[in-house]
């Protein structure tokens, strides 16, 4: 029998040295290497052996070196999730061998996400393994949920690693839920589950198992106190595509992002609304953010952002008020902090507001994070709504970039932010000059009104 090697860890990025450090040479942090014990080589024969066994008789076992042009450039065909915001997010759909990793919150909706997806592909027979729940809790989250009986789905409660490569091959599924990660061990580790030892070593044997079997594997993982995804950097890495499940407990949607997705892109957004009976996918964001009526209030903008493919209007809230205490505060959120003092910075030296003794607080509603440049402009018109406590009229919204000179800087997708501002019944629309050359604004129902700088921008609001 081989002897089992140890090594160190970096808790942080993944970076792996045959000593201790005191500094990650690779992303610098302090004291984040931890010592491991790496398994011999026959912690990976339960995997093999999974492998081999569900695996149809062709010839995926033999590998040989490819030259560029044998290879197929041809998409394999995606498995369909029923779930359009789900698939959106994936790339169009769950690719076969791969393996995804779904981290959220306790309690944001993860198992109830995987559960109510699953129990519509009656086609698939889809093994869930669950390490935190008993079989009896999953049956009453699945009938709140779901009222159809489902042949397809077989639940299984087990931590053990080899007991759940056993039990596949004996149910030969067309996918796999391990929900989550953080509860599964390996007999070859004689360290707790959720330790970095053992995620480590489970992750990599369900990697291997996915890649040779050509099945799917989705794994569920936990969010620390930090917001990063519970267990070493490197199971981040290991994974195909990491997508996160994200939202305020106190507020009904819920944002699903992806992070990372070799099979797709990274700036896909999908938004659900939690129910009594699960979670509903929401097509048209922008009417459930927009359904308060702020007519006469100060402080609130529109801007027409897009994340992803879709654009939606969501809504800015600004509040600016005297300094209580000596320090003002700046405070955003949904947005990032240092963009909005950059901003606010603007305001002062190029536009000539006098905001350093004022506090100023930024929400994004609807508990939404939104990263889209083409805020700024509205963040700006909230600011300086409340500054001079007057309302900015109803039917008005705006997209633009705000450079650090003041000028208002050109957008990408216009078009669609101005059709998706059109739809909802904007009668009015600020974007920025530079975006004129290209459009017909004859075809559009909705006045546009380019500018070139800050001070246009506010003086058609505001006159």
């Amino acid at each position: 029998m081989a002897k089992d090697k140890t090594a160190y860890v970096c808790t942080n990025c993944g970076q792996e040295s045959a000593k201790w450090i005191g500094k990650c040479p690779s992303c610098g942090q302090w004291n984040t290497f931890k010592e491991i014990r790496i398994a011999a080589e026959s912690g990976s024969q339960a995997a093999r052996s999974a492998a081999v066994s569900v695996r149809s008789g062709n010839d995926r076992g033999k590998n040989r070196p490819l030259l560029l042009r044998e290879i197929s450039a041809k998409d394999e065909p995606r498995i369909d999730m029923h779930d359009a915001e789900l698939n959106r997010v994936l790339g169009g759909g769950l690719v076969p061998g791969s393996i995804v990793l779904l981290g959220g919150e306790p309690g944001i909706g993860k198992s109830t996400l995987t559960l109510q997806t699953i129990l519509r592909m009656p086609e698939k027979q889809i093994l869930y393994v669950s390490g935190e729940e008993s079989a009896h809790q999953l049956k009453m989250r699945a009938e709140r949920i779901s009222h159809d009986a489902d042949d397809s789905c077989h639940i299984l409660c087990e931590t053990s690693l080899e007991s759940i490569f056993a039990h596949i091959q004996e149910v030969k599924p067309d996918l796999v839920i391990i929900d989550s990660i953080q509860t599964i061990s390996t007999e070859d580790v004689e360290t707790s589950p959720g330790s970095i030892t053992q995620v480590r070593e489970c992750a990599s044997a369900l990697l291997r198992f996915a890649k040779t079997s050509g099945i799917p594997v989705i794994l569920i993982g936990h969010i620390n106190k930090e917001g990063t995804i519970a267990g070493p950097k490197i199971l981040e890495h290991i994974v195909d595509t990491v997508i996160q499940f994200e939202g305020d407990q106190h507020y009904m949607y819920r944002i699903l992002r992806s992070i990372k997705n070799r099979f797709g892109s990274t700036s896909e957004l999908g938004i659900y609304e939690m129910q009594q009976s699960g979670l509903r996918q929401v097509s048209n964001p922008s009417e459930l953010l927009l359904t308060q009526d702020h007519e006469g209030l100060s402080g609130i903008a529109i801007s027409s952002a897009i994340e992803g493919v879709r654009p939606f209007l969501v809504e800015t809230q600004a509040l600016v008020s005297s300094a209580a205490y000596g320090t003002p505060q700046r405070s955003a959120t949904g947005f990032d902090q240092r963009r909005l003092n950059m901003l606010l910075a603007v305001l002062e030296k190029r536009v000539g507001f006098k905001l350093m003794q004022k506090d100023v607080f930024i929400n994004i509603a609807g508990g939404l994070r939104v990263t889209d440049l083409a805020m700024d402009l509205s963040v700006i018109a909230a600011v300086l709504s409340s500054n001079v406590d007057t309302a900015i009229e109803t039917g008005w919204c705006m997209a633009g970039e705000v450079g650090l000179s003041g000028e208002v800087r050109p957008i990408n997708r216009i078009e669609q932010r101005i059709a998706e501002a059109e739809k909802l019944g904007f009668s009015n629309m600020i974007i920025p000059k530079y975006n004129m050359a290209g459009i017909d604004a004859r075809k559009y129902n909705i006045r546009l009104h380019p500018v070139r700088k800050v001070e246009e921008a506010l003086r058609e609001l505001f006159g």
